[in-house]
């Protein structure tokens, strides 16, 4: 079998190769980018920032992998050459934590705050990312010898050597899976106060994955009897450990309580965040209906003045008309008078022709 066509096997495209490890990763980070997007949405930070934080933490995440892997596992003579491969995930993470350090000081954000959103993404990433070692044949485990363990996926048969071994790639895809869904659902579900808690999740949960899958690797590096990934891994699980122990004592030292709050707001989702476009259509829409409101106020104003100047001009009308009334009892009384009177005038008249 010619081994040659099985390493870092890809797509060649007008003579460029694009190897699988790479769109693997590709597909990793938008998958990832889609996820913090949602998370974002529904912890009340505009969708938008999304591409921003990409931005900030992406290049610094490649090269924080790149130089801990030349400084640690290869040569910095050799770190310009990033298509002969090497990324450590360690030195990303490292990378990336400054990326959103930088992010936060542009957004003025809490920083907790974003690395709970972005930790369920990234940890996703990581476990796509591991089938890139499957397409590369590499970071796998110790020599499986007996053949009824000669399977996948619990081994993976190895073309270079020309043997099975430990299929710890998948191990830990699986583990990081497992590990994304439940960071995911304590975002989408538990949103109170303190920030933090995914983050430390993430250092706890994925520490120990971690600590226990290179203690199967044959391509750990070694100080002395110690594997410098599994030392970082406790590193990793005390630190989560610190984090939600002080998170939750500055918590219950401002809001009263170690989750949520007994004063003020409780809830680590707020405030609302918007960007400058949405703001800048809020304070449109306020002062728009600011103007109607004003435009309103004059128009009742207007009509409540009006209202007392038709009133004053119907009482003359209406003297006038009272006038004219009693006038006209009065005209009707004495045309009475005067027709009694005629008519007692023509009665003596004719008593006295009688006499």
């Amino acid at each position: 079998m010619d081994v040659s066509c099985l390493l870092n096997p890809g797509i060649t495209i007008f003579g460029f190769t694009i190897y699988y490890y790479a769109i693997i990763i590709v597909c990793g980070i938008i998958l990832a980018t889609i996820v913090v997007a949602f998370l974002f949405k529904r912890r009340n930070i505009p969708v938008d920032w999304t591409l921003d934080l990409l931005i900030c933490i992406l290049p610094i995440g490649i090269i924080g992998a790149r130089t801990y892997y030349c400084a640690f596992y290869g040569n910095m003579s050799e770190w310009i050459h990033f298509r002969s491969g090497g990324l450590a995930i360690y030195g990303g993470i490292i990378g990336g934590a400054i990326g959103v350090v930088l992010f936060c000081i542009i957004h003025k954000i809490n920083f907790f705050r974003v690395a709970d959103c972005l930790l369920p993404g990234v940890i996703l990433a990581q476990g796509i990312g591991r089938w890139g070692n499957f397409a590369n044949q590499e970071a796998y485990g110790n020599l499986v010898t007996n053949p009824k363990l000669q399977w996948f996926p619990y081994a993976v048969f190895i073309d270079e050597e020309g043997a099975w071994f430990q299929a710890t790639f998948f191990y830990e895809s699986l583990s990081c899976l497992i590990i994304f869904a439940i960071l995911f659902t304590f975002a989408w579900k538990f949103r109170k106060k303190p920030s933090g808690l995914v983050f430390a999740g993430y250092f706890i949960l994925y520490g120990i994955e971690r600590a226990i899958v290179e203690g199967l690797r044959s391509d750990s590096l070694m100080v002395g009897n110690v594997r410098v990934s599994q030392a970082l891994s406790i590193v990793l699980i005390l630190g989560g450990v610190a984090v939600i122990l002080m998170q939750m004592y500055l918590n219950r030292k401002k809001y009263g309580s170690c989750f949520g709050a007994a004063v003020g707001e409780p809830l680590a989702i707020m405030p609302k965040l918007y960007t400058k476009e949405q703001l800048r259509k809020m304070e449109e829409s306020r002062l728009a209906k600011e103007k109607a409101a004003k435009e309103k106020a004059a128009r009742e104003a207007a009509a409540a003045q009006n209202t007392p100047a038709n009133g004053e001009s119907n009482t003359p009308q209406g003297g006038a008309s009272a006038e004219a009334q009693s006038n006209t009892a009065q005209g009707g009384a004495s045309a009475e008078a005067q027709s009694n009177t005629a008519q007692g005038g023509a009665s003596a008249e004719e008593q006295t022709k009688e006499e």
